[in-house]
């Protein structure tokens, strides 16, 4: 794919990000000061992502890319979530971007104890995966919409255009696919039980990437969605209803009933995909890239890529 038409494409989930053990602080080049057009004004964009520290040289590739995309980049505000509040990391961030507003916010992994089952994929076990439904309570109330990033993602367009999207009432807004075949998201558990499968009926629900969404928090606390997304949390622990992670519940509440957004705001499947019975490009891009054995999708990842070296081990 040609550089000249990433703009074109909007939003890119580049890489499938696996949890690895604790690796290296890393260490990055300062990026320069992204500085405001002359016709912004002073509305503020709220962008959330989760912070792993095996993720962060991901998001400071994905918070380049915001910023170097975006017309008002000043106006763009940054919340992480992170299940350790580690001060270097945080340190970290901060000497990266010193010219830019960041928040972090510490994710309790106590509040899914319990409420995980056991998923196909060892990522989507972990809590941080959780944070996304628990935003709304985090967030300060004073930020009444979210933009939610995932941090395996390249911004390729203004960002703004994404944030100010219609909600038309809706929640949330997400790129959806109804070519997706819905029903491989749940178990014959589930749709063999009227009752638990009625949820749809008389729904056009479709797959969607949660990944990318643009959330309304005021109507998110005000329905309670938290809570419906954890019941049916609950329900999985007793009946197995579904295979993977965070996604299945949200979809069991929002799928059918949200704002549906343009496919570029997320070029879905460039983290991986298979060619008859191999699969490429699963992993991070960049450890593809430090081997020298890139996927041709690394390349779109590279140029945002601040990374120097790595200096200390991290203490979990």
């Amino acid at each position: 794919m040609a550089l000249s038409l990433l703009p074109l494409l909007g939003l890119l989930s580049t890489i499938l990000l696996p949890y690895a053990a604790a690796a290296a602080v890393p260490s990055f080049r300062e990026a320069p000061a992204f500085c405001n057009g002359a016709a912004c004004s002073s509305h503020v964009v709220h962008v959330m992502m989760p912070l792993d520290t095996n993720y962060i040289r991901g998001t400071m590739a994905a918070v380049l890319s915001v910023l170097q995309h975006s017309t008002c980049p000043e106006n763009v505000t940054f919340h992480f979530l992170s299940v350790h509040l580690n001060v270097e990391i945080s340190s970290l961030i901060n000497s990266t971007f010193p010219f830019h507003a960041f928040k972090m916010y510490r994710f309790d992994p106590g509040r899914v104890s319990g409420k995980i089952s056991k998923s196909v994929r060892h990522a989507l076990d972990q809590p941080l995966n959780y944070a996304r439904i628990y935003m709304a309570d985090i967030l300060p109330a004073s930020v009444k919409r979210v933009i939610y990033l995932d941090s395996d993602i390249i911004v390729v367009d203004d960002i703004s255009k994404l944030w100010g999207v219609d909600l038309e009432g809706k929640v949330l807004a997400a790129p959806e696919y109804c070519h997706a075949n819905f029903t491989s998201y749940f178990t014959e558990a589930f749709w063999s039980d009227r009752m638990l499968a009625g949820v749809f009926e008389g729904k056009r629900a479709c797959y969607f990437n949660t990944g990318v969404m643009v959330v309304d928090v005021e109507r998110w606390r005000r329905g309670g969605y938290r809570r419906k997304v954890e019941e049916w949390m609950e329900v999985q622990k007793h009946k197995r209803i579904y295979h993977l992670g965070s996604l299945p519940p949200i979809l069991l509440v929002f799928a059918g009933n949200i704002k549906g957004v343009e496919h570029r705001w997320n070029q879905h499947g460039l983290g991986g995909f298979t060619r008859g019975q191999s699969v490429c490009c699963i992993g991070a891009a960049w450890l593809r890239l430090d081997s020298r054995r890139p996927c041709s999708v690394d390349y779109l990842w590279a140029p945002y890529d601040l990374y120097r070296s790595s200096r200390v081990a991290l203490e979990e």
